[in-house]
């Protein structure tokens, strides 16, 4: 399982938190033939990372053994591009109503497990219907899928001995079902990892007294805040040398599609890539019960964002900036 583990890499490192000096340890490791996928295929020279805008969907599952699970709470796009080494992420609130030909409308976050479900009757992985749908639904092709278990998440955090958060405000809830106990208490703390996935889940209570409610944007909200904060945790000391830790946290709880050599590729163009070019585009819009409607503007905003970023017209924040970025 050594495969899920070491993307860990590109998805969260580089695409999502955009820490140089561990891609540059990770560079090193690609050029001594360390880091491989699982999927050994080869990869056409002008398909290659080096010259080829790459997208990705990226899915955090809230697998439970309890209630045997798999819904997908968090949902990205990601776009990269190799000439101005930026990159672009848009999230998807989770209960984003979708309305698709060829698809039963249904809850964003709904479909990975009911093609899951499929999976021995259509002879499709629910990954690639996964990615096929969202193709569609963003009007872009998407190359790769990562399925990230949210274990996988919890243990990464305790493998930095935790991350520090504002929170903002006293969040309770339980469920005896499922076993998820979130009681937090406003203000600055360190979080261990089931803390962190707790801030970043909340949305109601149902302790007395209740706390303050959250809807899916508040949710997208707290994600980018945990993710600059592993950003900032992973750029110390702690950080670096702890590396070893949040690889084999990850494992067993990722899955991919992207080739070793790829990966290799996508190293070697993005090693070097500065967090302040990588852009984060929440799609919002309005709760009603059941779904979130997304706002039309926002979405074809957040579409033609990730087609930007594939044509190469996304400046990056600071020029040379594979120079001045650490090592």
């Amino acid at each position: 399982m050594k495969a899920f583990f070491k993307l860990v890499l590109i998805v969260i490192i580089l695409a999502v938190l955009a820490v140089a000096g561990y891609a540059g340890y990770l560079y090193y490791e690609a050029e001594n033939g360390v880091l491989n996928t699982g999927n050994n295929n080869p990869v056409p020279p002008e398909k290659s990372a080096k010259v080829k805008p790459l997208t990705m969907l990226l899915l955090g599952t809230d697998y439970r053994p309890e209630t045997k699970t798999h819904l997908s709470d968090v949902i990205m796009v990601t776009a990269f591009h190799p000439d101005t080494k930026t990159v672009t992420v848009v999230s998807l609130p989770r209960d984003t109503k979708i309305q698709l030909k060829g698809y039963k409308s249904n809850k964003a976050n709904a479909y990975y497990p009911t093609f899951l479900s499929k999976e021995k009757d259509t002879g499709i992985k629910a990954e690639d219907e996964m990615k096929t749908m969202m193709s569609k639904y963003f009007d872009i092709p998407i190359d790769y899928v990562t399925v990230l278990n949210f274990q996988g998440f919890r243990d990464a955090v305790d493998a930095l001995g935790g991350v520090d958060i504002n929170v903002d405000m006293d969040m309770c809830y339980r469920d005896t079902a499922d076993g998820t106990n979130i009681n937090l208490k406003k203000g600055e703390q360190k979080l261990d990892g089931t803390k962190a996935l707790d801030y970043v889940r909340y949305r109601k209570s149902n302790c007395r007294p209740k706390t303050k409610g959250s809807d899916d944007f508040d949710r997208n909200r707290r994600q980018n805040e945990v993710l600059h904060a592993l950003i900032d945790k992973m750029q110390t000391f702690k950080g670096v040398t702890s590396l070893g830790g949040v690889l084999k946290a990850m494992d067993k709880n990722m899955e991919t599609d992207i080739e070793s050599d790829q990966l290799k590729n996508m190293i070697a163009t993005y090693w070097k890539v500065n967090k302040e070019d990588v852009r984060f585009m929440p799609v919002t819009g309005t709760w009603r019960s059941p779904y979130v409607y997304v706002d039309d503007a926002e979405l074809n905003q957040a579409k033609q964002a990730l087609k930007d970023e594939m044509a190469g017209k996304v400046q990056p924040a600071s020029t040379g900036n594979a120079e001045k970025a650490n090592p």
